[in-house]
């Protein structure tokens, strides 16, 4: 079998980047090894939420680590999108990639906060500090293997459309699976508050993402 080589062109900024991704995944490691195992099991088993459900404080050092490659790595990969679909956009660009983490970081601290603001509105605050809960553990898995993802289309693997699609649709895929699966552990409470879980549904999950697309574009 013969081995082809990708002729690289990633600037050096963009591998320092990853480089500090990796560092933060092996100082989350470090500060709290068994915790970081249970996290990546998450894929096959919900024992992290069993064993750490005591603590569902998203401002832990733990999380706020995850939180930053989360950012840094979707971030990187909007960027590799854009370069590629986007003819004046190359990833010389670094202006661009921070305006788009810029942009990432401020909408999901907005996001928070609001629906930090609406759960004490309408009583329902422990209900949505475990949902917040989930939700960020579940993207930072996704963040986490999205590191390796991003390595391989940079490094490996040779960019084309379909590549590129299949990935956005399996992130957007996952990320259903990961609301479906915390809905699901919420039901009775969901029904018992239907009307506001729809209008949370559409005012928060749905409708920020498309203003950030919009934003973005």
């Amino acid at each position: 079998m013969e081995v082809i080589l990708k002729n690289s062109t990633t600037p050096d900024w963009i591998t320092l980047l990853i480089f500090c991704c990796l560092i933060l995944i092996a100082v989350a490691k470090w500060l709290n090894s068994p915790r970081f195992n249970e996290f990546v099991m998450l894929v096959f088993t919900n024992k992290y939420f069993l064993v750490q459900g005591k603590n569902k404080s998203i401002f832990t050092p733990f999380n706020i680590l995850l939180l930053i490659v989360q950012i840094l790595s979707l971030s990187l990969f909007a960027f590799i999108l854009s370069s590629y679909f986007l003819k004046e956009i190359n990833l010389g660009e670094t202006l661009f990639f921070v305006q788009i983490a810029g942009y990432f970081a401020l909408f999901m601290g907005l996001k928070y906060y609001i629906e930090k603001i609406i759960a004490n509105l309408f009583s329902i605050d422990i209900f949505i500090d475990n949902y917040l809960y989930h939700k960020l553990s579940y993207r930072n898995l996704i963040a986490l293997f999205l590191v390796g993802i991003n390595m391989l289309l940079l490094y490996t693997l040779p960019l084309s459309s379909g590549l590129l699609v299949a990935i956005v649709l399996l992130i957007i895929g996952a990320n259903v699976f990961s609301l479906i699966y915390s809905y699901k552990t919420y039901e009775k409470l969901i029904r018992g508050h239907f009307f506001y879980f729809i209008l949370y549904l559409c005012a928060l999950e749905i409708s920020p993402y498309f203003i950030l697309y919009k934003i973005i574009v």
